[in-house]
């Protein structure tokens, strides 16, 4: 079994080639054709059969969306599981009052860097993804991701 790369910001986003390369590609070329078709050759077949490729792309997005919407719930209550042991007391107290998004960002710190990239977050020094994710010098790899 090889070893994995070591993750970082440059290739931590996940791309699914099938979903990405293939399917998204093919319900889009779909969807302009029948929008084409259904402006050439207007008919009530070609309206239903355009809104139905839409339909297709939508579900597509959805069929991607939910799950990641599912892993940053789980990631939101891992990172505050986390913190609680990791961070000093005075910022223990304020875990709360980070976003789901800065707690997905911040799950890429490594132990001996969460409370420091927490502080500046809590201060607001740092508080988009991009930013506290490029803060972060020990990278901490996340291979299970969705």
């Amino acid at each position: 079994m090889s070893e994995k790369i070591p993750q970082t910001y440059a290739n931590h986003i996940k791309f699914v080639p099938l979903l990405h390369f293939v399917i998204l590609p093919i319900l889009l070329g779909n969807f302009l054709w029948m929008l084409f078709r259904t402006i050439t050759l207007f008919s009530v077949d070609g309206v239903i059969n355009t809104m139905v490729a839409l339909v297709l792309i939508i579900l597509c997005f959805l069929i991607r969306i939910f799950p990641l919407q599912a892993q940053d719930r789980v990631i939101r209550l891992e990172e505050r599981l986390r913190m609680r042991s990791l961070l000093a007391d005075d910022l223990k107290s304020r875990i709360n009052e980070f976003t789901t998004s800065q707690l997905v960002a911040l799950r890429f710190a490594g132990d001996e860097e969460l409370s420091q990239l927490a502080r500046r977050v809590i201060e607001g020094n740092i508080s988009d993804q991009k930013s506290i994710k490029l803060a972060i010098t020990n990278w901490r790899s996340d291979h299970q991701r969705l």
